[in-house]
């Protein structure tokens, strides 16, 4: 491949890392034949365990308890807060539940902890932004954790005043709205889910303190119908909202092209304190609720361009949560055991066997057969690079690429 560049290599060295864990999350459990299953959750657990990484050096594996009103209350209205509270307690009784809330639906029914492994999956969330972010007053010589990792979060659809897409609270915009509260002045969201991260984007469409950029498939094909380049961020924070949209089938090279041809050029110039991401596992080739052909390969080197890019850019402070993700056997553990590697500093050869004892677990759980490998075959990603490869006027991704630039650059003072 002519210009072809090759992922960025992994750190070896444990920067810290606060890996948020609580059993519980498991309970956010829409029901049977839901595409969330919180077997997800369990799977990608029991494998990071197989692979020791909680006992790393450097890891500290922790729970924390569920948000309170108060801190949902920095994204959420107290009202809406009530409502999931309500339809969790009358969930049987479809009378009660606030449909025009988004409670009660196809995408979000009722079940009985509804509000309380909400709160507690936005809790980890919080607990990790507080992690990496200095605690006035605290010890200059007290070792802080640069990166932490909460995969059960990464709820970006829920709004301040209803659920959507599977999400109720908005964990990852109450990560950031701490951040703030705690002081740091520029906070950087990347979203790399196949869905638009627009909950995210809308609580956050008028702040000048954070830069929201989305990498998803084109609102033209899929949910939530939103994440158009023209959407820039409102009339106090121009440029403060950035989306890439992607044709349907952009695979590997595409992706990796468009991430490259916009984001690292965006952090150098917006200089956040705080890099929090969002890695929804369902940009997937076998994502049955999408339509991007990406591997598990091209989405781990997504995750070590991150964590590099947070080392750059965010003097190495780094958020990292899951998000979106159907095939919960094949692709979502592998993809968030990588991640947890990768921020643990103990990254985790792709040719490397599955673990027999988490294959085993699969099977007990699922009655499936789980992957033997923790690659799809095609480590080392490679792809073109948009400034060394030119510009190809006749192809779809390269036109949503320069769209996306043109819109957006330009109010960052970069050349587009």
């Amino acid at each position: 491949m002519s210009d072809a560049v090759p992922a960025a290599q992994p750190r070896l060295s444990p920067c810290g890392l606060r890996l948020q864990w609580d059993e519980d999350v498991t309970a956010y459990d829409f029901g049977p034949g839901h595409p969330m299953d919180p077997v997800r959750l369990a799977l990608t657990m029991r494998l990071v365990e197989a692979f020791g990484l909680p006992t790393a050096p450097g890891v500290t594996l922790a729970a924390a308890p569920p948000a309170g009103d108060s801190t949902l209350r920095l994204v959420h209205d107290q009202a809406y807060i009530d409502a999931v509270r309500d339809t969790a307690e009358h969930w049987k009784d479809p009378a009660r539940h606030e449909v025009r809330r988004g409670l009660g639906t196809e995408d979000n029914p009722a079940f009985p902890g509804m509000h309380t492994a909400s709160a507690l999956i936005a809790g980890q969330s919080v607990a990790a932004a507080e992690a990496v972010w200095p605690a006035a007053g605290a010890p200059a010589d007290r070792p802080r954790p640069l990166h932490a990792v909460n995969f059960a979060g990464g709820l970006h659809h829920a709004m301040p005043d209803r659920a959507s897409g599977f999400c109720v609270y908005n964990d990852a915009a109450l990560a950031i709205a701490r951040l703030l509260e705690l002081g740091a002045e520029r906070v950087a969201y990347v979203d790399i889910d196949v869905h638009h991260g627009d909950g995210v984007q809308q609580i956050f469409w008028n702040d000048p303190r954070v830069l929201t950029v989305s990498l998803h498939e084109t609102p033209a094909t899929l949910f939530p119908q939103t994440g158009w380049v023209s959407e820039t961020g409102g009339p106090d924070a121009p440029g403060s909202a950035v989306n890439v949209p992607l044709p349907p089938g952009t695979g590997d090279t595409g992706w990796l092209r468009a991430f490259h041809a916009t984001v690292p050029e965006l952090l150098a110039a917006f200089r956040p304190q705080v890099l929090v991401s969002q890695h929804g596992a369902d940009t997937h080739a076998e994502d049955p609720l999408a339509h991007l052909a990406v591997s598990l390969d091209a989405q781990r080197a997504l995750a070590v361009s991150l964590h590099d890019l947070a080392h750059r850019h965010a003097d190495g402070r780094w958020v990292a949560l899951g998000g979106g993700g159907y095939e919960v056997v094949e692709v979502v553990p592998r993809i968030w055991t990588h991640l947890t590697a990768v921020a643990a500093g103990r990254p985790i050869d792709p040719e490397s066997d599955t673990p027999p004892e988490w294959r085993a677990e699969v099977y007990r759980r699922t009655r499936r057969q789980a992957p033997l490998r923790m690659t799809d075959g095609r480590h080392p990603v490679l792809w073109p690079d948009f400034a060394e490869s030119g510009y190809d006027p006749a192809d779809r991704l390269d036109q949503a690429i320069l769209a996306a630039r043109r819109e957006c650059f330009p109010l960052h003072g970069l050349l587009p």
